[in-house]
């Protein structure tokens, strides 16, 4: 279920840090900065995910193509 990319917004970023992860013999030092982008996408969308709750929006999570329409308005990342 969280390998479903309608779910789950970070799953891109989470298997990045476990492939560095992997990469690195397991080095967390190596791999800070990995987490700390996964880390940010998930709190950006748990914010999105929140203010959508608060003003009714089914579901609480965008979809894929949703997110994708969101991150293209911003112009970049936000995380």
């Amino acid at each position: 279920r969280l390998r479903d990319p309608d779910i789950n917004p970070c799953l891109s970023e989470s298997d990045a840090s476990t492939r560095c992860m992997a990469e690195n013999n397991y080095d967390k030092e190596s791999c800070s900065s990995h987490f700390l982008k996964y880390k940010n996408c998930r709190k950006f969308w748990n914010s999105v995910m929140i203010q959508r709750r608060q003003n009714g929006v089914k579901p609480p999570m965008p979809t894929a193509a949703e997110r994708d329409e969101i991150l293209g308005a911003m112009g970049k990342m936000p995380y």
